[in-house]
């Protein structure tokens, strides 16, 4: 594993979006490196994942990168393909930062599953988890939906595992669907800004819904015909 950073902000607070349900992360962490006026300040190379990259309209994205937002003191940790297997170590990566940078608190935002398709496609609803009192009471004041039942899986589940003492506090947003998912992250976003005072405004999330989900949905349609390709040619070998 190792992690590469240009720059050490002090005290920031990270925000970590990774892949899941909807690629709600995903898709609430990209609006955040846009809309904050944001640097790419570093990236992470986790040792146990393929080696894989995506060029989308002639950049080239990394699978884990780190971005600062200097007037807002946040550090945003983007990753937007799917890593199976490398969950520990993605969360070690993330707090290694955490405790390299003295974060104040990481927040991790996600999709959780609905069963409800109808209740989602009117509105995603909110739910968050706090291992800190102080900020259970913030969240609490505006009236935020306590996660009080559910299973958490990937690295924020790891995260949570080995976090210690850094504040970790995690927004779920309701989801039915693997595609992504822009209606629900737009509404990760706007809980984000009640909570930080942002100042972010969530609805060009959804005018540019179709943009990040046409991004998103060749990256992940390419990796998967990386991942067949490697597997075919593992076969081979092996045959």
């Amino acid at each position: 594993m190792e992690i590469v950073l240009s720059q050490k902000p002090k005290s920031p607070i990270v925000i970590s979006g990774f892949p899941g349900v909807g690629m709600v992360g995903a898709i609430a962490a990209e609006f955040l490196i846009q809309h904050l006026s944001t640097e790419k300040i570093g990236k992470i190379i986790l040792d146990k994942s393929p080696a894989l990259v995506a060029i989308h309209e002639g950049k080239l994205i990394e699978p884990f990168g780190v971005y600062y937002s200097s007037k807002h003191n946040i550090v945003v940790l983007h990753s937007i393909v799917a890593m199976p297997g490398t969950e520990w170590q993605a969360a070690a990566a993330l707090l290694s930062i955490c405790s390299k940078l003295r974060a104040k608190e990481l927040i991790s935002i996600e999709g959780v599953g609905s069963a409800s398709e109808e209740t989602v496609q009117k509105n995603s609803r909110i739910f968050y988890y706090t291992s800190s009192e102080a900020r259970e009471k913030a969240l609490a004041k505006q009236g935020m939906e306590k996660l009080k039942e559910g299973i958490i899986m990937g690295p924020t589940s790891a995260v949570l595992m080995k976090a210690g003492k850094l504040p970790v506090t995690c927004f779920f947003a309701e989801t039915n669907t693997n595609l992504p998912d822009s209606n629900a992250a737009a509404q990760i976003i706007k809980s984000l800004d009640t909570y930080l005072g942002l100042k972010v405004d969530y609805k060009p999330l959804l005018q540019l819904a179709a943009k990040f989900e046409e991004k998103l949905r060749n990256i992940m349609a390419q990796s998967r015909k990386t991942e067949d390709l490697m597997d075919k040619k593992q076969m081979s070998y092996v045959g």
